[in-house]
């Protein structure tokens, strides 16, 4: 296990955790924000995507009493990535996540698990910031997101892909 908070859990992505990610990545209401209703998974896009050979993500699984519900992911961003945000000697992590059983949302669960991740961030890689870039249209994630103490640093226009159009995202930052 990565990190315990409570009823919340986060350990690393295992084998049989495919089978979670291709009913969550084919549900159109985790897809509208994540990947796109136009984008279901498979087993061999969720073997490509999420179990690379090799890569710095660090793919995760939630768990909440001790029901598998999400998905988390966190990575050290890369000098171009950094440049790109405005970023430049820093230590600056960034994440992504889902919440995939849906009966589990507006339960103040992701709030939760985005503040763990943070404070983990922070104290067990040293972060000296974390970023996420949700699209603007994501009120939700970024009411929870700023719930967490993150803050809307700039657009970014055109910066995702999403159902057949470029959607503008917002950087958001945590710091201390």
């Amino acid at each position: 296990m990565l990190f315990q908070n409570g009823n919340l859990k986060v350990r690393k992505l295992e084998e049989k955790d495919k089978y979670l990610l291709v009913k969550w990545l084919s549900n159109p209401l985790v897809l509208e924000y994540y990947e796109g209703r136009d984008n279901p998974f498979n087993l061999e896009k969720v073997e490509k995507g999420f179990y690379p050979p090799e890569d710095d993500e660090v793919r995760c699984i939630v768990e909440f009493n001790d029901n598998e519900i999400g998905y988390i992911q966190f990575y050290q961003l890369d000098d171009e990535t950094k440049k790109d945000y405005g970023y430049f000697r820093e230590n600056v992590y960034g994440t992504d996540q889902f919440i995939g059983e849906v009966e589990y949302w507006n339960k103040g669960i992701g709030t939760l698990l985005v503040s763990s991740m943070v404070h983990f961030l922070f104290e067990e890689k040293k972060a000296e910031r974390v970023v996420m870039d949700p699209q603007l249209r994501n009120t939700r994630a970024i009411r929870c997101y700023e719930k967490c103490g993150f803050k809307k640093v700039k657009i970014l226009p055109k910066n995702e892909f999403h159902e057949g159009e470029y959607q503008d995202c917002w950087l958001i930052e945590y710091h201390k």
